[in-house]
């Protein structure tokens, strides 16, 4: 039963995966699907990661309107909560390429 599961899930990957590669034909620049691919993460670690963004982001702006101009202190946030198979780096310049969450990644370039 073990394999079957393991099997199942390998599969589910690999269709997610490949639903990601059918959209990078038409715009190849979408660098946050080529790290996620290259990386092995899974459509529920993306949607974690992208619920983490939308939550920073948030934060940031709540922060910006408080007035305050640096946000190393939630980059340390995002950095305990992404997976350990993501650099931070990658991530920081692969969402800018790809256009996501740019106004939050622009802050975190800053921190690198």
């Amino acid at each position: 039963m073990d394999n079957y599961v393991e099997l199942t899930s390998r599969v589910k990957l690999l269709e997610y995966h490949q639903r990601l590669l059918l959209k990078m034909l038409s715009a190849p620049n979408l660098e946050f699907y080529r790290l996620v691919i290259e990386n092995g993460i899974s459509e529920q670690e993306v949607r974690a990661f992208n619920k983490l963004c939308e939550e920073m982001n948030i934060k940031m702006e709540k922060q910006k309107a408080e007035g305050f101009l640096h946000f190393h202190p939630l980059f340390i946030e995002f950095l305990n909560h992404l997976p350990e198979k993501l650099d931070v780096q990658e991530v920081i310049q692969s969402c800018l390429k790809q256009h996501l969450y740019e106004p939050l990644f622009i802050e975190f370039n800053k921190c690198l």
